[in-house]
C-alpha cells in the first residue's frame, strides 16, 4: 500500500501471442494480490513494458516504449521492462531508466521488487497462468523456448532452451478458461513442434492436442474448439495427419512457419531443405479431411544469398498453395545470429520489394478464399462481441452478424455466410434446426 491506497500499475506488451499470454498472467497475478490496474502510465505506481526483439524493427518499438513510460509516468514511479529485449538488450533499456527484469514470472511474484527477481530458470517451466480473458479466444501458453536455433533467429537467446508446460497444468487451465465462459482456445508456444521432449516418457505436441481434444469432449458438441498455434513443417506428419482427422474440436486452419520454399535459402537458415514439400504434401491431404481448410505461412524474404530464381520459387509455391493469408516479413540482421554474418546480404529496398509481391500475392489468394467461405452452408463463429455481433469463424475469418444473436460474448454460433463485406464475412445466425 502507498498513502492507503492499493498500488495502481500499467501494462504495456508488444509482440507475440506468448507475451500476449504473459501479459494476462502478470495482470492477473497483480490484481489477485490486491494492486489495480490504470489505463495510462501517468496514472501508474508502477509502468511495465513487455518488450519484444524478433526484429530489429520490433527491438525500436521496444525502445521507444520503455522511453514514453520513463517519460510519461509520475515521479516516484517504477518503469520496468521485461520480456525478450530485457534478455537481449538490457543495458540500453536500463540506459532509458527502466528497471531490467528478464524473469516475467519472478516480477509477477515480486510485483514491487524487481531488482530481487530470479533469472529465469530452465528446469522448471515459469509460474504463470491465467483463468480469464476480456477477449473471446482464451490462450493456452503450453510450451517456451527454442532448442533448434534457425541461423536468422535471435529467439532462442531471449528465450533459452525449449522448457514445456505438464499436462496436468494445461488441462487445468483449460478448465478454468472454460469456467470462465472461454470456448475457444488458442494453443501457443515459442515451438511448440518440441513440446514434450524432456518428459518421461517423451511426449509430442499431437499427443497433447489429443489430450486435450478429449478434454473438451466432455462439453456440449460444438461449444468449444482448440485453435492451432504456428506449426514448424518439420511438425506435419503422418502421426499428425491421424490424430487431427480423429480430433472433433479443433478449427480447420493450420498456420506454418514456412519461411521459404528454395531448398538452399531453407538449409542457408538451419532449416530442412524439405520442408516447402511436407507442407504441400501435409495441406493436401488434410484437405481431404477439411474441404474448408484455411491455411496461412510465415514467410521471410530477402534472406542473405537469396537468388531471383530462389525468390521466384518461393513465389510459385505460395501460388500454388491453398494460402488464405499471409505473415511476410524482410530479412532482419541480428547481431548475434549466424546469418549476420552471411555473405550476400541483400540491400533492404530488394528485401522490402519482394514482401510486398508476396503480401499481394497472399491478400489475392485470400479474396479467393473469401468468396468459397461465402458459399459454405455452415460457418461456427466465436462471437467477439455482440453490439454489433461480431467474431471469428473456424477458418480464422472475421464475421459479422447482419441479424440479432441470442448469445453472450465469447459462445459460439452456426452462422450462414449471405455474402462479403471486404475482407470479412456477413452472415446471419442459424437455429438449432439449421434454418435461418
Amino acid at each position: 500500500m502507498r498513502n492507503d491506497r492499493p498500488v495502481r500499475f500499467y501494462l504495456e506488451t508488444l509482440g507475440c501471442k506468448v507475451n500476449q499470454y504473459e501479459s494476462r498472467a502478470l495482470h492477473e497475478a497483480w490484481t489477485g494480490a490486491g494492486l489495480v490496474r490504470v489505463d495510462a502510465p501517468d496514472q501508474a505506481d508502477l509502468a511495465v513494458a513487455l518488450t519484444c526483439v524478433v526484429t530489429a524493427r520490433a527491438e525500436a518499438e521496444s525502445r521507444k516504449l520503455v522511453r514514453a513510460l520513463v517519460r510519461e509516468t509520475p515521479p516516484g514511479a517504477r518503469v520496468v521492462a521485461t520480456g525478450c529485449a530485457a534478455v537481449v538488450s538490457p543495458q540500453a533499456l536500463a540506459a532509458l531508466g527502466a528497471a531490467v527484469v528478464p524473469d516475467k514470472a519472478g516480477l509477477g511474484r515480486r510485483p514491487l521488487g524487481p531488482d530481487s527477481a530470479a533469472p529465469r530458470p530452465d528446469d522448471v517451466f515459469p509460474d504463470l497462468a491465467v483463468s480469464g480473458y476480456d477477449r473471446a479466444r482464451g490462450l493456452l501458453k503450453v510450451q517456451d523456448g527454442c532448442s533448434h536455433g534457425c541461423s536468422y533467429c535471435i529467439v532462442p537467446a531471449a528465450r533459452g532452451p525449449s522448457v514445456s508446460r505438464p499436462l496436468p497444468d494445461i488441462l487445468a487451465e483449460t478448465g478454468r478458461l472454460l469456467a470462465a465462459g472461454r470456448r475457444e482456445f488458442g494453443i501457443t508456444g515459442i515451438n511448440l513442434g518440441h513440446y514434450g521432449r524432456e518428459f518421461a516418457p517423451p511426449q509430442t505436441f499431437w499427443t497433447l492436442l489429443a489430450a486435450l481434444d478429449a478434454r473438451l469432449d466432455a462439453e456440449p458438441p460444438g461449444t468449444a474448439r482448440l485453435r492451432l498455434g504456428s506449426l514448424d513443417p518439420d511438425m506435419l506428419t503422418d502421426a499428425g495427419l491421424e490424430i487431427l482427422a480423429r480430433c472433433r474440436n479443433v478449427c480447420p486452419h493450420l498456420h506454418i512457419s514456412l519461411q521459404s520454399a528454395d531448398p538452399d535459402v531453407l538449409a542457408a537458415m538451419g532449416r530442412r531443405r524439405g520442408d516447402a514439400d511436407r507442407v504441400s504434401s501435409f495441406v493436401d491431404n488434410l484437405s481431404q479431411e477439411w474441404p474448408l481448410l484455411a491455411v496461412g505461412c510465415d514467410v521471410l524474404t530477402g534472406f542473405p544469398g537469396e537468388s531471383e530464381a530462389a525468390f521466384a520459387r518461393t513465389r510459385e509455391f505460395l501460388a500454388a498453395l491453398p494460402l488464405t493469408y499471409a505473415h511476410v516479413f524482410p530479412y532482419s540482421r541480428r547481431p548475434g545470429t549466424r546469418a549476420a554474418s552471411l555473405p550476400g546480404q541483400l540491400p533492404k529496398q530488394e528485401q522490402a520489394a519482394r514482401a510486398r509481391e508476396l503480401r499481394a500475392l497472399a491478400a489475392a489468394k485470400g479474396r479467393e478464399f473469401l468468396a468459397r467461405l461465402s458459399r459454405a452452408a455452415r460457418l461456427d463463429v466465436a462471437l467477439e462481441r455482440t453490439a454489433p455481433a461480431v467474431g471469428a469463424c473456424g477458418q480464422y475469418v472475421d464475421c459479422r452478424f447482419e441479424a440479432p444473436v441470442a448469445a453472450p460474448a465469447g459462445a459460439i454460433v452456426a452462422a450462414r455466410p449471405v455474402g462479403t463485406d471486404g475482407q470479412m464475412l456477413r452472415v446471419v445466425p442459424l437455429s438449432e434446426e439449421g434454418a435461418p
